[in-house]
């Protein structure tokens, strides 16, 4: 009885032993392998981490760093300034003052522009002489939505711009936003632009670096003050579209925009007669279709602009 008991007490020590050796056995590859998952969930988890702090930079790239400067508006009675000491104007809502920045350009011009998204896809959109830079500010905030990093400089002597003795050379104006995309991170662009902005959107966007991508024109002139769009016009070979409306500035206008369209070497390329009778962002902020032009334009940069 003592034998069979002491034998039964041995045979339970070996079965204990063997289970104890086994679960050893079969637990250093368990945890060899969840010491490695843990490992790739450390480095994913650093990685994710690092992402989002990328994302939240890129997200920050909407917020001006330009440091504010102090310089007479053109509108005074239209300015007011952002709670971070830019000139801006009081046509732009509460909400996205504090988008707007500061612009230098290389004649020494101070700009006031807002800087809306974030991102590698830059959009210009450059608004017509005697308007604002509210003029595209709807546009603006939809693409940027739409993941594009937009810029909307004011023109010199327009809003919050500085007031200057001569209202020329605003293609430098063009430049000095164009360059503040690249500066935020843009490394492509789409060129946008009513009446005479449409001309200097042309012209500058052929100098600057970044690749074309697309380009729109609202009634625009192939020649604007000392600026000649044809020649650079024939320089963009991205996907073009060219909208005018019959009668505006007494037919004028249509010959303008036929002349850009005929001379663009755009192998894909569209011209729009629109029939409300406006002129530049006036064809869709008040024309009877406006909202479907409008919504044309803004599909036409999400198509051509992935």
């Amino acid at each position: 009885m003592n034998i069979s008991l002491n034998k039964t007490k041995m045979l339970l020590a070996l079965l204990i032993l063997l289970v104890t050796i086994t679960g050893c056995t079969t637990k250093n590859p368990v945890s060899s392998n969840e010491d490695q998952s843990i490992s790739n969930q450390n480095q994913s988890t650093a990685s994710k981490t690092e992402t989002i702090n990328e994302t939240s930079l890129a997200e920050m790239t909407n917020i001006p760093l330009n440091p504010p400067v102090e310089y007479d508006p053109a509108w005074p009675d239209r300015t007011i300034k952002s709670s971070r000491g830019h000139l801006v104007n009081s046509c732009v809502p509460d909400e996205l003052r504090d988008q707007a920045t500061t612009l230098t350009t290389s004649d020494g011009v101070y700009l006031s522009a807002l800087v809306l998204g974030s991102g590698n896809k830059g959009v210009l959109l450059a608004h017509e002489q005697g308007y604002s830079i509210c003029s595209f500010l709807d546009i603006g905030t939809e693409l940027a939505d739409n993941g594009y990093l937009v810029i909307i400089p004011e023109y010199r002597n327009h809003g919050a711009s500085q007031k200057i003795q001569v209202n020329e050379h605003i293609e430098l104006d063009a430049d000095a936003a164009l360059n503040e995309l690249k500066r935020m991170g843009a490394k492509k662009v789409f060129l946008a632009g009513a009446s005479c902005g449409g001309t200097t959107a042309i012209v500058a966007g052929v100098r600057q670096e970044l690749p074309i991508e697309g380009l729109i024109i609202l009634s625009s002139p192939a020649q604007c003050s000392n600026l000649d769009a044809i020649p650079s016009v024939k320089e963009i070979k991205a996907p073009s579209l060219f909208v005018f409306s019959p009668g505006d500035y007494g037919g004028s206008i249509e010959k303008h925009v036929r002349q850009l369209y005929q001379e663009s070497r755009a192998t894909d390329k569209e011209l729009i007669v629109d029939e409300s009778g406006y002129h530049g962002t006036d064809m869709y902020h008040m024309g009877q279709d406006g909202d479907v032009l409008k919504s044309l334009l803004i599909d036409f940069v999400k198509e051509e602009f992935k």
